[in-house]
């Protein structure tokens, strides 16, 4: 069986997890491998078939996304190009995580196929979702990259194709400690703010993994290095806590080594915004922005005991025979009918991609 894995670049989580569930594709089928986006800090081991450019969010520097970077980096032309280019009629099995490229190729050419994200669980209906409905952020997820089936990983399994974390084996194996200080990871904050808030909180050792800076420096108690996989690691494994943006596979490891978490959602981005409100179901604090006014919440945080007992088991590969089971039961017909191929430009910027970029300039 020849497998196209297609993984999204924007972020660390769909890397991390891909570390993992490759080993495990390698000896399902002849496995190919897809990347598209610019916004990674980690690396992958494993040999890339396709790199394509996609379509990337930009981080800001002001607790969100830089909509407009992202709406001027946006090529949909370029876009349609890389579908085109995409032989996805030479493969048995499509997985995609969130992978926009793929899955448009595979809609234009009406091939089935699996969705395999956090994102898939995000826009389940009984996942958590937080009180104010943003409209945008909801079209994008449902829109960003279509698939004819879904299934999720999220913190807690609220559905039947929803499973727990894939907790990577560097950090399911390592015997974590705590050795007093507390590792920050907050991409959409510019390193002067987060000195600025952290700053005021004395007697507290804050090391923070900055995508805005190439070099380490020292002000006062807070450490700031540049994104550094093997070192960020080393400092989650041997914090007291984590504060960190409401993603999912930093807060998931976080939890699964019973590490104190604290989380700042991104602004405008839905998916953080569901995040946050599920960890505050499950008794995580979050606080709406890295600011002087929400000092003495961090604070209290810093001072408080936590203890979040989650159970994420290793069923990583059950997860994926059960998935390739079921495709190859209904291999002989169509999962669920995804409309007609899509053939030229024109039609592609018609679809609910060309509405993903309009609510994108409009935010």
């Amino acid at each position: 069986m020849k497998i196209l894995y297609a993984i999204q670049g924007t972020g660390n989580g769909h890397i991390s997890r891909a570390r993992d569930i490759i080993p495990i594709l390698q000896k399902k089928g002849d496995l190919d491998i897809l990347i598209s986006g610019i916004q990674a800090d980690v690396s992958l081991p494993y040999e890339v078939k396709y790199k394509f450019k996609g379509l990337s969010f930009i981080f800001g520097k002001n607790g969100g996304i830089d909509l407009l970077n992202t709406y001027k980096k946006s090529n949909l032309r370029n876009l349609y190009k890389e579908i085109q280019q995409l032989p996805i009629t030479a493969y048995d099995l499509v997985i995609s995580d969130f992978e926009p490229v793929s899955t448009w190729a595979a809609k234009t050419n009406n091939i089935p196929c699996i969705g395999l994200s956090h994102q898939a669980a995000v826009i389940n209906k009984k996942s958590p979702k937080p009180k104010n409905t943003d409209l945008i952020g909801k079209m994008v997820l449902k829109n960003y990259a279509p698939v004819t089936v879904a299934y999720g990983f999220h913190f807690k399994k609220y559905d039947e194709n929803i499973f727990t974390p894939v907790i990577r084996s560097q950090i399911r194996e390592a015997k974590p400690k705590k050795l007093g200080h507390y590792t920050v990871y907050l991409p959409a904050y510019s390193d002067d703010r987060i000195i600025k808030v952290l700053g005021e909180i004395k007697g507290v050792r804050w090391e923070v993994f900055s995508k805005h800076t190439k070099k380490e420096c020292i002000k006062n108690n807070i450490h700031i290095r540049p994104i550094n996989n093997e070192q960020f690691i080393n400092s989650m494994l041997s914090c007291t806590g984590m504060l960190c943006g409401a993603g999912f596979e930093t807060p998931a490891e976080a939890l699964f080594l019973k590490k104190k978490l604290m989380v700042i959602p991104m602004k405008g981005q839905y998916e953080q915004q569901c995040n946050a409100a599920a960890l505050k179901e499950m008794g995580v604090p979050v606080i709406k922005s890295l600011k002087l006014k929400h000092i003495e919440k961090i604070v209290s945080w810093v001072n408080m005991a936590q203890h979040i007992l989650v159970d994420y088991s290793n069923d990583t590969e059950v997860i994926l025979d059960e998935i390739i089971k079921k495709y190859k039961a209904k291999k002989t017909a169509p999962l669920i009918k995804i409309g007609k191929k899509i053939d030229s430009y024109k039609k592609l910027k018609s679809k609910s991609f060309g509405k993903i970029l309009e609510g994108l300039s409009k935010g």
